[in-house]
Parts: C-alpha cells; sequence; structure tokens
C-alpha cells in the first residue's frame, strides 16, 4: 500500500475519530399510549445528513481496494446529500470530485457540493445519472463511486459503530429497549441492509419497515420479488426512491414495505416542523408517515413498545423547494387530506 494511500485512510479515521455520535431523540410530544417514539438525528454529522456515514464507508472501502489513488478523480451519481458527503471527504484527501446528478436538484445542496470543492455535473432525468457517471469517470480515468452498488457492502453491518450499532446501542436505556420496529427509507437501500442484518445478527425481535416514496420501483420489485422491474421517471423526494432496482437493495433483510404517497410525505414533513419543532427535509417525512401508521396499528391491537426511525438531513436544504408552499402546489397540489389525519395524532 502506498503512502499516500496510507495517509488518506488515517486522515478519514481521524476524523471518524472527532466526530460524536448523532442524538436519538425521544419525540415526547406525541401522545399516543404505550407507544414511545424515537428519531436519530442524522443531520448533526459534519456533512448534515445520513449520508455522511455511507460516503465515508465508500471512501475506505475504495482506499482499501486499490480503487482510489493520488489525484485520481471520484465521480458519484446522486442527488444531493451522498455528493455533498463525498465533496467533504475528497476536500479531506485531496483528489478531484464530481457529483452527477438532475439539474432541479436544490440550489442549497448544490452551493454545498461546491463549497466542499466539488463540481456538479448535469443530467436532465434522475435516469440519466448512472450512465453519464461512467461516461465521466471513463473521460477523466477516474473512479465511479457508485453508491448504488456498493452501499451494503461498503459498510461493516456486524458492528464498527454502524448506523444499527449506535441506534440499538443508544436505545439500551428506554424503556423498551428493543424496538418494536425500525422504520427506514432507501435510497441506495445500503441503510435498510445494515440495520435488517444487524437486527439478524444479533438474534432481536424488531421488524424492519421500509417505506417508499411514489415514483420508485423498489416497494413494487418487494412485493412481486421481479429485480427487474422500472420506471421511466425519477422519485420527487430527494435522497430516496429509485426509478431502478438497485444492487445495494437487500429485500431479504426487510420485513415488510409500505408505498407513501408524496403528499404524504410533504404533509408530514411540514407537520413535524410546524407541531414538533423538527425541521427535517421530505425523506424524513415518508420515515414520520411511517411510524405514525405503525404507532396508530398498535394502538389499536393495544401493544406496547417503541419505534425508531432517523431525521435524514435538516429542512434548512429545502428552503426554495419542500418549504416553499407555492412550489409545493405546483409540483404536488394539495396535501389538505394527509394534514387531516396527521391533526387527528394526538400530541401532549
Amino acid at each position: 500500500m502506498s503512502s499516500w494511500v496510507s495517509q488518506a485512510i488515517g486522515k478519514i479515521n481521524a476524523d471518524y475519530q472527532r466526530s460524536a455520535d448523532t442524538h436519538l431523540i425521544k419525540l415526547d410530544k406525541i401522545n399516543i399510549p404505550g407507544v414511545d417514539i424515537y428519531l436519530k438525528d442524522e443531520s448533526t454529522h459534519p456533512t448534515g445528513s445520513l449520508k455522511h456515514r455511507l460516503a465515508r464507508s465508500l471512501f475506505l472501502y475504495a482506499l482499501c481496494n486499490g480503487k482510489i489513488r493520488e489525484n485520481t478523480t471520484i465521480v458519484e451519481a446522486s442527488s444531493g446529500s451522498t455528493a455533498v458527503s463525498e465533496a467533504y471527504f475528497a476536500r479531506m484527501i485531496g483528489v478531484p470530485f464530481v457529483a452527477v446528478m438532475p439539474a432541479a436538484t436544490a440550489q442549497s445542496k448544490i452551493a454545498l457540493i461546491e463549497q466542499f470543492g466539488g463540481h456538479c455535473h448535469f443530467v436532465d432525468c434522475p435516469t440519466q445519472m448512472h450512465d453519464e457517471a461512467v461516461r465521466v469517470a471513463k473521460a477523466r480515468n477516474g473512479y465511479f463511486m457508485d453508491q448504488f452498488m456498493y452501499a451494503e457492502r461498503a459498510t461493516d453491518w456486524r458492528g464498527s459503530n454502524n448506523i444499527a450499532e449506535s441506534m440499538f446501542g443508544q436505545m439500551s436505556a428506554e424503556p423498551h429497549a428493543e424496538p418494536h420496529t425500525v422504520v427506514m427509507s432507501a435510497g441506495t437501500g445500503g441503510t435498510s441492509a445494515t440495520i435488517g442484518r444487524y437486527i439478524r445478527y444479533k438474534g432481536l425481535a424488531t421488524r424492519l419497515l421500509v417505506v417508499d416514496p411514489q415514483h420508485s420501483v423498489f416497494f413494487e420489485s418487494f412485493q412481486t420479488r421481479d429485480n427487474s422491474v422500472q420506471n421511466t421517471r425519477g422519485s420527487r423526494i430527494e435522497g430516496i426512491g429509485r426509478p431502478k432496482v438497485e444492487a445495494s437493495f437487500q429485500p431479504d433483510v426487510i420485513d415488510c414495505m409500505m408505498q407513501v404517497d408524496d403528499g404524504a410525505s410533504i404533509a408530514t414533513m411540514l407537520w413535524l416542523s410546524e407541531m414538533l419543532g423538527v425541521k427535517a427535509g421530505a425523506s424524513t417525512g415518508t420515515n414520520m408517515w411511517g411510524v405514525l401508521q405503525v404507532a396508530r396499528s398498535m394502538q389499536q391491537r393495544g401493544e406496547s413498545g417503541s419505534i425508531v426511525t432517523l431525521m435524514c438531513d435538516s429542512g434548512d436544504r429545502y428552503q426554495d423547494t419542500y418549504y416553499n408552499p407555492a412550489w409545493v402546489e405546483k409540483e404536488f397540489g394539495s396535501t389538505t387530506q394527509y394534514r387531516n389525519w396527521l391533526d387527528d395524532i394526538p400530541l401532549n
């Protein structure tokens, strides 16, 4: 192993040692008897999202597999948060970074990528991202990081302070220490694979529910066990949902899936902000809609227990989109029916 690679790995590991774990927040304001709801706030990472963990793992995986050398251009297909985090680590070890993304990506995310020294390369449609990233990497004699291929294998699901070990460790002193359900949305599918494998590895009774937005094929693939299904358009909930089944999506470690209307994701995101003071992105809205469905079902069955989900990123990145009422009305139409349902959730 070259001295440059050794130094690069050392820099990434040192950054990890300087970083505290993310907070696990109990949402006490939600008053569903017998059901405790927790939100693990991944927005507090240095790059502001859950994807910080993934980017770190992908860089270490690529470095240790001899794919990144001094001056190797890193190319990624990403709608934003993964690219932000990868730009951060690329700058840390001193290599160029190019993010291939849809032109409609939030301007705040584009600015963050550029702030960390990355370059944004735009395509018209999310379905074009992968092939264009392959082309750009080849043209620059670079390395295509390919989060959708390597996410599930780059993370050690047995431990090493991955998201699952952190989450379950933080729950250990809670009244319902072993969660009834963990709810997670899928972008690459890597996080849900890590959580699902960890649950089985530890012999836990926790169920893993994966929630999927409209225009994503993960739900249909899970239902039919057909990995060839595709969609002609991409998800409108940034960071989650895919038009094709990615290699990192592992259906066999998922207990059940739920498809969530985009309007429900947006309404829940806004409800979280207005009623609970949690300003998150739309993918967290997708997660929380699933959590609340599970909580209501548990209440109806007279069950007690805890439910855990993730706050994937902060809503500060979406002021010009999901938090802009005119933009939401234009892109999604009315979300009133979902907000009416949410307003029936009892609060303290």
